[in-house]
């Protein structure tokens, strides 16, 4: 099955959250999900996680959120910790994205306390990993295979490897496929992890990619339902081969 994510980032308004996630809750009828060929995840602005959990209920599309503490709770304030999430309704923690990294001073201690708190508290974390600057693909594995072994630090439980290259995130072309193919498959192989592909990610790219990744973390592409549902017909027909 094909895991297919998107983050909302801090793009759209409640308002416009709820009315983006109505129109997507209608996609829930594909037959890439209702055939169990894709999975879909959205992970909203923490204050819209309940309505948006609401609008979702009943259809196999997740909720999850764009970071989480390494805290479960206390005199932490501004954080939202794990049990915290779970309640709202949360299957999934967006954990180590390059903007957490570079804005907010998260490095690898910080990811691999938060990936922990994840796990512990049955949310399945979407570790992101990516390499700062554009390096040949052997280099951007090794730094990426690195990342993925300090944060999970052998704790078990499922995990979601978001592959996403500094260098091509918010650009106006993902990275090549090549390049995407030899990372991914790197990390599969040698961690034995599940790897979507993100930074610019949006429709045509998973029918160039085939099953060199299980699926794609879409971001500002995915703000038109329409393109989500583009993606959702690429996964099924990839399901249905040629």
């Amino acid at each position: 099955m094909l895991s297919l994510g998107i983050s909302l980032k801090l793009y759209f308004s409640h308002a416009r959250t709820l009315e983006w996630s109505r129109d997507v809750a209608a996609l829930a009828s594909h037959a890439a999900i209702e055939g169990g060929h894709a999975e879909l995840f959205v992970l909203p602005s923490f204050p819209s996680i309940p309505a948006v959990a609401e609008i979702f209920a009943g259809t196999p599309i997740r909720v999850g959120s764009q970071d989480l503490s390494a805290e479960d709770g206390g005199a932490f304030t501004g954080e939202v910790g794990g049990p915290l999430l779970r309640e709202l309704g949360c299957t999934y923690a967006e954990v180590g994205h390059a903007e957490r990294r570079r804005r907010h001073g998260e490095g690898d201690a910080i990811v691999a306390a938060k990936t922990k708190a994840a796990l512990r508290n049955d949310l399945v974390p979407v570790l992101c990993v990516g390499e700062p600057d554009r390096v040949p693909s052997a280099d951007a594995a090794e730094h990426c295979a690195a990342e993925v072994e300090s944060a999970l630090g052998g704790s078990p439980g499922p995990v979601l490897v978001a592959y996403e290259p500094h260098w091509a995130i918010g650009a106006a072309r993902p990275a090549p496929e090549s390049h995407i193919t030899e990372v991914c498959g790197t990390l599969k192989d040698r961690l034995g992890v599940r790897v979507i592909y993100g930074g610019s990610a949006g429709p045509g790219l998973l029918t160039r990619l085939g099953t060199s990744v299980d699926g794609l973390f879409l971001g500002r592409f995915a703000h038109d339902p329409a393109a989500v549902g583009k993606v959702l017909d690429e996964a099924l027909a990839l399901a249905k081969g040629p």
